[in-house]
């Protein structure tokens, strides 16, 4: 990797190689586009043959000039992987401009790296720049959003939509934008990111085995004076959660997510404001579970074991459910 590169695209791959392969197809026709491009797909780790068949698969399909594939020592999370893959990336004599991040089940659609890399390019004062995000079929997922607070936290348990108007700008996740638009930060499916951001403020923090590392990342690099922008022509389709079934309501919530949940709160905003979020997480439950049970409408099963999972995880009745990715 000594000649210069222009952009270098991360994909980290758990034990899903058939869709990083797809991925890999959409990414593949995106770089084949943009001059001085590569890729490396990290697999984490995965121990089920991932790293063999996504390395015999790029040698099929003639893709070895553009992709490299490497195996992580383990399986450290989200952030870790990037960190591998953008290392690689950071060690050459002459390292990329920029760093594509691209989850391993999201594709590309035609000309949207592209987009994205000519915002930051003609964009000085950008540092980070994420695509809209949507799925298989179409449906616009929600994937700007407002840094949490402990107003956040008590919104969205609550869910009662009178509340959540009077509260709207401290709600989480913002309107999909229709038009380029400064956020606080973006889900990480499709995130190009300056190369001088992360020479200035680090890679991600890999504390975070999963969930709020791009929040945390964009946080700092909004700090630092390199803000983040949604740009809506970059378009690219998401399933989410392929790897860590986050989606399946009938799921228990993994103790990583309360683990970063808690890392985030402790590290930018202090123990006393973790305290606080907690309490408003459980007062915003509270009252919207009293108001279902006022109107006889009954919390659903997923609602209940998100409260309990919670409780026992933040005032210590035990540890939580332990699935991890």
């Amino acid at each position: 990797m000594s000649n210069r590169m222009k952009l270098l695209a991360v994909i980290v791959n758990y034990k899903t190689p058939e869709m990083t392969l797809d991925a890999l197809a959409a990414l593949v026709r995106e770089l084949r586009a943009i001059p001085g491009s590569r890729a490396t797909v990290v697999d984490n780790d995965s121990g089920d043959g991932s790293f063999e068949k996504i390395l015999e698969a790029v040698q099929l399909h003639g893709w070895s000039d553009l992709i490299d594939v490497d195996c992580a020592d383990r399986n450290g999370g989200y952030g870790y992987g990037n960190n591998f893959g953008i290392r690689r990336g950071l060690a050459a004599s002459e390292p990329p401009d920029y760093f594509y991040l691209l989850n391993s089940d999201a594709f590309p659609d035609p000309g949207s790296v592209s987009v994205l890399l000519d915002f930051l390019d003609t964009h000085p004062q950008a540092g980070i720049a994420g695509s809209y995000i949507h799925g298989p079929e179409g449906t616009p997922h929600e994937t700007a959003f407002r840094f949490p607070t402990w107003v956040s936290e008590f919104e969205q348990p609550l869910g009662i939509g009178a509340v959540s108007r009077v509260l709207s700008r401290w709600m989480l996740a913002l309107p999909v934008p229709r038009q380029v638009q400064q956020v606080d930060w973006l889900a990480g499916a499709s995130m190009l990111i300056r190369r001088r951001v992360l020479e200035e403020i680090g890679l991600f923090d890999e504390n975070f085995f999963l969930y709020f590392e791009e929040t945390d990342l964009c946080r700092r690099a909004l700090l630092a004076g390199w803000p983040t922008f949604y740009v809506p022509e970059s378009s690219v389709a998401h399933i989410g959660s392929a790897s860590t079934g986050m989606k399946d309501l009938s799921k228990r919530t993994p103790t990583f997510y309360f683990d970063s949940r808690r890392h985030y709160f402790r590290k930018n905003h202090g123990v006393l404001y973790l305290w606080l979020a907690n309490l408003s997480w459980v007062l915003g439950f509270s009252l919207g579970h009293l108001r279902r049970r006022l109107m006889k409408r009954p919390d659903p099963l997923h609602r209940a074991r998100a409260f309990l999972d919670f409780i026992s995880y933040n005032f210590g009745l035990r540890r939580g459910h332990t699935d991890a990715k």
